[in-house]
């Protein structure tokens, strides 16, 4: 996954590390990845709370008109 990231570090002038420099396409990679973890963490605390489930269609239209009107 992350383990082949050519990663360059930055460092202050007595040589500790202070920050990580790596590539657009690594960044991009690396957030999709903690997206999808988020949206993993979201669903197994929903399945906990044993709430009722809606169709995914339903939610997105009920969540258009909560934006659209406020």
């Amino acid at each position: 996954m992350f383990l082949n990231m050519n990663t360059q570090f930055l460092t202050d002038a007595n040589g500790n590390k202070t920050g990580v420099l790596i590539s657009i396409s690594q960044y991009k990679k690396m957030m999709e990845e903690l997206e999808e973890l988020e949206d993993i963490k979201t669903f197994d605390k929903a399945k906990k709370r044993n709430e009722k489930t809606i169709p995914l269609r339903e939610a997105i239209q009920s969540r258009k008109k909560k934006l659209k009107n406020g």
